[in-house]
């Protein structure tokens, strides 16, 4: 609830004389109109404000800090919380400028709009301190960013009263304890970032009340348990994201209700259960990352109706099952991710109908049966990883159609027949791998052609032959010894070879030439003598 800093004030803790006449006057000319009332206090009742010391205040009333403080209690109130907030924010003297000496105005990070502070942003700022329980009383804030800079210990509970906050930055710090349930008070939210930090406990199910939450990014913590169903209300989310944490249990259903959701990222976490088909209601989801989890059951088929859908990585699951056919209808997909997990059956031709697709990730399945050759549809894919599955027939020559493709691991499978040529047409393949396959034939001399080739693996398959000469570079010395094959010779060996041998027949001619002569001169010299 919104906090109040005027009401039931305590005489006895209050502040100096200067300081009381300042509120009084403000009173009594109606400056405190925007102020918050009795109706406002914090749950406990009490005022937030009453726990900052006196003196803080009395520095704020001095005229430099705030000038014309009478006119400006609000503004007043807010400068002796920053000034009661420094020492526990900054461990290293003289990082902020916040001092009663220097107007606030002037102060490191603030911004004042309508005589309140509005904006509090030290992003970067390495302050090395803690977040102070004082920044509860900066009742007008709407932006406090304390994005890496270097805080630690937890979330003060206080900032729960901050009603007018839109956005809380507290990104890349080292952030300890569990998230306080007291943030699910701040009705106002549109942005709440604790990502990047050492936050443990489970995610509050009060943060399923911030109405107007917009991003929720809570990435890269320590945080455990379920995640929250009640997450589902938050009606206009747009980015959720929850990896790398340790959450455990079923993905919530009630997250299909978010239809305004663009981002659902739950991946590297301990996630079982299936994959709820309510997902495939979140009409305008655009990115959806569950890989690296313990996800089992099959891909519901309900995935195919997320029409603006860009990336789909489930990969690294124990998901089970065929491939639906209805995930070719994601006319905009431009990365899949099925890896590592334990598909079986047939890869769908219906995947040849993603003009927009740049990956395709199967590896690491029980895939069997042929490639479908209407992959080679895909003018814009960059990376087709089929490897270590159970595929079987022969590589399509339509694959060398695939003119932006850039790696083509098709590796540890069943393969039969001889390499395409077709396949020396892929100018821009860098990696090329066919090993463990039962290929057979020769080694097209047409993949000397791949000029940006980097790596090749052709061992273990059945190929005859020999290497062709062009192939030296992306082949290292270890695969050309697993491949067993000799180099083929060049032209120019060929000529050389020939060379040799007309120069070896041209001395055994002059040698029978020299004998010839030999005999001739004997026969002359027996002819020439006395009978």
């Amino acid at each position: 609830m919104r906090p109040t800093r005027l009401s039931n004030i305590s005489i006895a803790k209050a502040i100096s004389l200067a300081a009381l006449t300042t509120l009084a006057i403000a009173v009594a000319i109606g400056f405190l109109a925007d102020a918050p009332t009795a109706s406002a206090f914090n749950a406990s009742g009490s005022d937030s404000a009453r726990d900052i010391p006196a003196q803080f205040t009395e520095q704020c009333s001095n005229g430099v800090a705030v000038p014309n403080p009478a006119d400006n209690p609000g503004l007043v109130a807010d400068c002796a919380a920053l000034l009661a907030a420094r020492d526990t924010l900054v461990r290293t003297i003289g990082s902020l400028n916040w001092s009663a000496d220097v107007v606030i105005s002037d102060w490191d990070g603030v911004t004042i709009e309508n005589g309140r502070l509005s904006k509090l942003d030290l992003r970067s700022k390495y302050l090395y301190g803690a977040i102070p329980s004082e920044l509860g009383n900066l009742a007008n804030l709407t932006h406090l960013d304390l994005g890496n800079t270097r805080l630690t210990g937890e979330i003060p509970a206080e900032l729960g009263n901050l009603a007018n906050l839109r956005e809380l930055r507290f990104y890349d710090n080292q952030l300890t304890g569990a998230i306080p349930p007291e943030l699910g008070n701040l009705n106002n939210l549109d942005r709440l970032y604790l990502n990047n930090n050492q936050l443990t406990g489970a995610i509050p199910p009060e943060l399923g009340n911030l109405n107007n939450l917009r991003v929720l990014s809570l990435y890269d913590n320590q945080l455990t348990d379920a995640i929250p169903m009640e997450l589902g209300n938050l009606d206009n989310l747009y980015r959720l994201y929850l990896f790398g944490n340790q959450l455990t249990g079923a993905i919530p259903p009630e997250l299909g209700s978010i239809a305004d959701l663009a981002a659902l990222s739950l991946s590297n976490n301990q996630l079982t259960g299936a994959i709820p088909p309510e997902i495939g209601n979140i009409a305008g989801l655009v990115t959806l990352n569950l890989f690296n989890n313990q996800l089992t059951g099959a891909i519901p088929a309900e995935l195919g109706n997320l029409d603006n859908l860009e990336w789909l990585d489930i990969s690294d699951n124990r998901l089970t099952g065929a491939i639906p056919p209805e995930l070719g209808n994601l006319a905009n997909l431009a990365g899949l991710g099925l890896a590592d997990n334990q598909l079986t059956s047939e890869i769908p031709v219906e995947l040849g109908n993603l003009d927009n697709l740049a990956g395709l990730y199967l590896a690491d399945n029980q895939l069997t049966g042929r490639i479908p050759p209407e992959l080679g549809n895909l003018d814009n894919l960059m990376d087709l990883v089929l490897s270590a599955n159970q595929l079987t027939g022969a590589i399509p020559p339509e694959l060398g159609n695939l003119d932006n493709l850039e790696w083509l691991y098709l590796n540890d499978n069943q393969l039969t027949g001889m390499i395409p040529p077709e396949l020396g047409n892929l100018a821009n393949l860098w990696r090329l791998y066919l090993n463990d396959n039962q290929l057979t034939g020769a080694i097209p001399p047409e993949l000397g052609n791949l000029a940006n080739l980097i790596e090749l693996r052709l061992s273990r398959n059945r190929l005859t032959g020999c290497i062709p000469e062009s192939l030296r570079g992306p082949l290292d010395s270890e695969e050309i010894e697993l491949i067993g094959l000799p180099i083929c010779a060049t032209t120019a060996d060929r000529i050389s070879a020939l060379e040799t041998q007309f120069a070896d027949l041209a001395s055994a001619l002059s040698a029978i030439e020299s004998l010839l002569a030999e005999l001739a001169n004997r026969l002359a010299a027996l002819e020439a003598a006395p009978r």
